[in-house]
């Protein structure tokens, strides 16, 4: 049965964050779009029909509760799915939205695509590869419990097809990201002069991109949206569902539409990229966005396309707004890394996220979940996680990773806290750059080296240090850094396992010059810290 435009018109209500009337069946087509996926021209809407078609949208508790979910992150894509929807439906699409707290939500995805099929029984379903192999896996419990075919679509979003990351990754003994991301740059023209080259002579411009604030720099702040009715129910419904959520949702403000995202993308370009570059590494106290772009949340979602912020960080340059070491910097990270690791993580596989190749296996201490400690990187990089659901790379890798890497804690408990904790946590780029990139697990797939460094890196590179208690320069006594302490105890740990790197030669020459009685004080005040904090060996 075909309705009515007038009918489709009423089927999301104005005035309401969901549905108003429900979709009637039977339909031919049951369209799912999943949180991450609220793309306009994705292919799953593309080949649907408005008429005969139907869109399915969930909100589910079990995408909440499989890793405990920062509260501003749950907000972030239940708010995003609703405002999506309402725009779908003033567009004439039948969506049949499933709110959080529906009286017969299953609460699974699959429970609920086999209670839609049971209602509008349609005769095929379709939706867009998901970002996650958990969800790829459970599409096949969708085909058995709706008894009809499931086609998985290919996701446009992205720049690489999958197939042809394999078949570029099959030709190397190696995947290397440089190479990669010179391929990505020839393939787009993106930065080439006439000759084919890169401009300015140089691929890349990290050497340039290393500058630590002197004082307290003057970024501008980032532009923050205020939650509107629809966020703000969302927040209501959020705070009464997952009352031991970690985090805080006061300070929510992050892009949930199509034109939020855009908004943020020109406040990046304009007030912050011309400084991106140089002070991408820097941090500074009670300073939580610097001259970061904070568009990862809404380029996950995929309220924007990589190609546009790229294109306009492209027009910055040509027009002389931003230099080129900033605009290379920013560049890179959108064709580069980002499609990188997407590919890195399906060409693994499913069992990517059991790898565990430095055989650690202690907790993720408390400290990660309430930002109580002495240790002020630490105190200052968590509270601001907690704050906004959000830390810039640096941050990620050498200050809340490093730490978890030397302390010995397992891969997954903090590949899981990087996908609960951080808004534009998909599974897809926080698995890689966690347990890869991060915790060195994946025996250097993602990186040829773990990125473990003393506190004497987090004191050139910020000002945390100035007012700890903590001495980087010394590792051992009651006044030794934690991250100076563990990175000399994961040094000496995994001595044999390193010998061979040629990137660990340097450090692990200073170990073997250690004398006997300097290794025993490191091991035991490294103990020692482990226990104070908890760190007991897991399975």
């Amino acid at each position: 049965m075909v309705e009515s435009a007038a009918r489709r018109a009423t089927i999301m209500s104005a005035g309401s964050s969901v549905v108003g009337t429900p979709v009637v069946g039977p339909v031919e087509q049951l369209v799912v779009v999943l949180g991450d996926q609220l793309d306009r021209h994705s292919n799953a809407l593309a080949q649907a029909s408005r008429d005969r078609d139907a869109v399915l949208m969930m909100e589910v508790a079990d995408e909440a509760l499989h890793v405990p979910s920062h509260r501003q992150r749950t907000v972030l894509f239940l708010s995003a799915m609703r405002h999506f929807a309402r725009a779908l439906s003033r567009d004439g699409w039948r969506v049949r939205y499933v709110p959080l707290d529906h009286a017969a939500n299953t609460h699974t995805l699959s429970g609920e695509v086999a209670r839609a099929a049971h209602d509008l029984r349609p005769e095929r379903i379709s939706v867009v590869q998901p970002g996650e192999h958990r969800l790829l896996s459970s599409i096949d419990e969708w085909r058995e419990q709706a008894g009809v075919p499931v086609t998985v679509l290919d996701d446009a979003h992205f720049l690489t097809n999958l197939d042809d990351f394999a078949n570029w990754r099959g030709q190397r003994k190696r995947a290397v990201l440089d190479h990669f991301y010179r391929a990505q740059r020839r393939r787009f023209r993106i930065l080439l002069t006439d000759s084919g080259g890169p401009v300015g002579g140089s691929w890349n411009y990290d050497a340039k991109n290393r500058e630590r604030f002197r004082e307290r720099p003057d970024a501008k702040a980032p532009i923050r949206f205020s939650p509107d009715e629809v966020t703000r129910e969302v927040i209501r419904v959020v705070e009464r569902r997952f009352p031991d959520a970690p985090g805080e949702v006061s300070s929510f403000g992050w892009p949930i539409t199509r034109p939020h995202a855009l908004q943020a993308l020109t406040d990046f370009v304009t007030n912050r990229l011309p400084q991106f570059g140089p002070y991408q590494d820097a941090m500074w106290s009670d300073e939580s966005f610097l001259y970061h772009s904070l568009l990862s949340p809404a380029l996950n979602l995929k309220l924007l396309d990589p190609r546009e912020t790229v294109d306009a960080a492209l027009a910055a340059l040509e027009e002389r707004k931003a230099p080129l070491q900033s605009v290379e910097g920013f560049v890179r990270q959108v064709i580069g890394w980002r499609e990188f690791i997407r590919g890195i993580y399906w060409t693994e596989g499913h069992d990517y996220s059991a790898r565990n190749a430095l055989d650690q296996h202690g907790r993720l201490p408390t400290l990660y979940w309430t930002g109580v400690t002495d240790m002020e990187c630490l105190r200052q990089c968590v509270g601001q996680v907690l704050r906004h659901g959000y830390g810039h790379h640096i941050q990620r890798l050498m200050v809340t990773g490093n730490f978890a890497l030397t302390a010995g804690v397992h891969p997954r408990a903090v590949s899981d806290w990087y996908l609960g904790m951080y808004v534009d946590a998909v599974d897809w780029v926080t698995l890689p750059n966690a347990l890869g990139m991060v915790m060195h697990a994946d025996n250097g797939v993602v990186g040829t080296k773990p990125y473990a460094a003393s506190g004497q890196y987090i004191r050139r590179m910020s000002n945390y240090c100035s007012t700890c208690r903590y001495d980087p320069s010394k590792r051992s006594g009651d006044d030794a850094c934690p991250f100076t302490v563990f990175y000399w105890d994961f040094l000496l740990r995994n001595q044999q396992r390193f010998a061979r790197n040629p990137r660990m030669r340097l450090p692990l020459t200073h170990v073997s010059r250690m004398g006997r009685s300097e290794r025993s004080r490191i091991r035991k005040h490294a103990e020692s810290v482990r226990a104070l904090l908890d760190i007991g060996a897991i399975e």
